[in-house]
């Protein structure tokens, strides 16, 4: 595998001819190199060329690949057991902020998925051609995490490298060792969109050996070529855990067969409105971005971008009523539906269709869109992406409501595909809806689910834990809780406090926020208003200094906003809309000016079910750690008892979170 364009020790780059090395970076790019690039590599070689000189059996690497990222470090110098990781802003006599984010996230990305990076001193550069002399501060740094961002003016270059070795003695490394370790990333679902869509393959950016990731999607083409190849129809479904990589296989084959007109043409949709607005903007601005400063290998920028964006994904809702207009078939054979889960009862289809103007309306969506895609002669695949314990709101089916649709007739030659699991005791489904899905799929196919969470790349475990708290196992949870220092969870009375947390956690280009149950009602006093919507695009794509953005800590996001996403690091904010009472966890709602009684009894189970979903929801969403905030209540405010708040944080502390800071809460 090629990580760089060039390599070399000091001494060689020292003594090569700048535009022959250009040339040979020029040589390496899938692209025309446009003239400003080759300008901008002439001038970072001639600045880097005398601390080199200084520094004859260091190593240096040119245009060293970060793949999660999709861009590449302009220089990686490795000497006497560091890695310095240097972005060369040619021109510049600052250090603007998003070019320290951008440094400082090539080197937490390093440190966190580059396995030979793991336990080696990180420190990022940046360094800007035309600023005055910087001085070089002595920055302390933990060895295996990156240091502070190093800001530098080209003749500070030699000195802050030979400061921070004496500072940090360390082993000795071999730079072409490291430099050829395995890359195992985990993007966040932007980030895969993100790279997908500009033409990467999954392999290329998930990480290698993530459970059967790679089996789950070469599964699911085999089963997409054959009903091309035969023109069948078939109905997949994909299973797993929370953050285990179901939308990314999704995404991963919608962008395969993205070719409009083709016999396995695909599309992605999502009920999620969320999800689906945040994805496509993402596109969109990564699109602009290129337009404006396309990185070194990047494709060109597409001037459809927003067209081909909305295409690649699309809202399930507003999918289904054109098609409910339009008794065509649609354009694509391949449709991939995200949290199949979610789909709606042939009863809130029915409220839902008779507001439309479809008073007879019987079918359930599941039946729909199915009947949808049977309109195609000859071949069509659905994907159903099915999350467990996800159903949040009123009138989500399950998985059990598609089932139920392949017993109609018109379905009877569809070939159905699911894992034994889906089948099993634990897959969600009746026992006459298992039998009836083991006579549709047979034996079932292990590789269609997925068993380990990759949200959570430090600590495959967090969704078990999280399960376990809610079916009240303190024992298993306690069990099951992530080392704190893979994946810390902890807990705290003091919102402030965990936003301070929050702040000292967060680097690079990693993101935090604060969530909560849309029904935290009474989270108001503290601070945290969730009726107050915030706009999810904008909440996780802004940069940090926006207000708007996740990263101010000063709006909550709710379960709708965040499902089927995530943030680095999270705050679950806990209100009495998820209680401890006598015999468990008590969901109520709040009306008026209290909390309201969840009788009678069906209702009652019923409100239980999607509370606990949604707090497993928010409790799933951080890739890195979280705090768990519960505020202290007030004995002057009947909706706020102190007793009650209590108990939540005491069945925490059972499960085994300790308290942030260490001391009693």
């Amino acid at each position: 595998m090629i990580r760089a364009w060039w390599q070399g020790s000091g001494r060689e780059l020292a003594a090569a001819d700048p535009d022959a090395v250009c040339g040979a970076l020029a040589s390496c790019s899938p692209f025309p190199v446009e003239p400003a690039q080759l300008a901008a590599w002439h001038a970072t070689v001639r600045h880097l060329q005398p601390a080199t000189a200084a520094l004859p059996d260091a190593t240096v690497f040119l245009e060293f690949a970060i793949p999660r990222m999709g861009r590449r470090a302009d220089a990686v110098i490795v000497h006497a057991g560091h890695v310095f990781v240097v972005e060369m802003k040619v021109g510049s006599r600052d250090f603007p902020r998003h070019a320290r984010t951008q440094v400082e996230g090539y080197a937490l990305d390093l440190a966190h998925f580059h396995e030979t990076s793991r336990a080696v001193p990180l420190t990022p550069v940046l360094v800007a051609t035309e600023a005055p002399a910087q001085g070089v501060p002595l920055l302390p740094g933990a060895t295996g995490s990156p240091r502070p961002v190093l800001c530098l003016a080209p003749g500070d270059l030699l000195a802050a490298i030979r400061q921070t070795v004496a500072a940090s003695p360390a082993p000795p490394l071999d730079p072409f060792a490291w430099a050829q370790g395995a890359y195992r990333p985990t993007p966040t679902i932007i980030e895969a969109a993100q790279a997908l869509f500009g033409g990467h393959q999954v392999e290329e950016i998930a990480r290698a050996g993530a459970d059967n990731l790679a089996e789950a999607t070469d599964a699911i083409r085999a089963i997409v070529a054959a009903d091309a190849a035969g023109r069948t129809k078939s109905l997949v479904f994909l299973t797993g855990v929370p953050g285990s990589g179901k939308t990314l296989a999704g995404l991963n084959l919608a962008t395969t067969h993205m070719e409009a007109g083709s016999a396995t043409a695909a599309t992605y949709l999502s009920g999620n409105g969320p999800l689906v607005a945040v994805l496509q903007e993402a596109l969109l601005r990564d699109e602009r971005r290129r337009s404006r400063a396309r990185e070194p290998g990047e494709r060109p920028p597409d001037p459809t971008g927003r067209r081909k964006a909305d295409a690649f994904i699309q809202n399930l809702h507003k999918w289904r009523d054109h098609h409910v207009a339009d008794p065509r078939p649609p354009a694509e054979r391949v449709v991939i539906f995200d949290e199949a889960q979610r789909a709606w009862t042939a009863e809130e289809t029915a409220r839902f269709m008779a507001k439309r103007g479809h008073p007879d309306w019987t079918d359930s969506e599941p039946a729909f869109l199915l009947s949808v895609m049977n309109r195609h002669d000859g071949a069509a695949t659905v994907v159903c992406l099915v999350g467990e314990g996800q159903e949040i709101n009123r009138g989500e089916a399950g998985i059990g409501a598609w089932v139920e649709a392949l017993g109609k007739p018109a379905f009877a030659h569809w070939h159905v595909h699911a894992s034994p699991h889906l089948m099993g005791l634990d897959g969600g489904l009746d026992e006459t809806l298992r039998r009836y899905l083991a006579h549709r799929a047979g034996g079932g196919n292990p590789h269609l689910h997925l068993t380990v969470s990759m949200r959570s790349f430090r600590a495959a475990r967090v969704s078990a834990f999280v399960a376990a708290l809610l079916d009240e196992d303190a024992g298993a949870a306690r069990a099951l809780l992530p080392h704190p220092e893979t994946f810390p969870i902890l807990r705290t009375r003091s919102l402030a406090e965990a936003r301070n947390w929050l702040r000292r956690k967060r680097r690079g280009t990693e993101r935090a926020g604060i969530v909560a149950s849309a029904n935290a009602l009474r989270l108001k006093p503290e601070g945290l208003f969730v009726k107050a919507k915030v706009d999810p695009p904008h909440w996780f794509l802004n940069e940090p200094h926006d207000i708007r953005s996740s990263d101010m800590l000063e709006d909550a996001a709710t379960a709708f906003d965040v499902q089927g996403l995530e943030l680095d690091w999270v705050c679950v904010a806990w209100d009495l809309d998820l209680s401890r009472g006598e015999t468990g966890w008590v969901a109520r709602g709040f009306s008026g000016t209290r909390w309201q009684p969840s009788d009678p009894a069906g209702f009652r189970d019923a409100r239980r079910a999607y509370r606990l979903n949604s707090y497993r929801v928010l409790l799933t969403r951080a890739r890195q750690g979280m705090v768990i905030f519960v505020p202290r209540g007030d004995l002057d405010d009947a909706t706020r008892p102190p007793a009650a708040h209590d108990a939540v944080d005491g069945w925490l502390a059972r499960c085994g979170i300790p308290p942030l800071g260490g001391g009693p809460l």
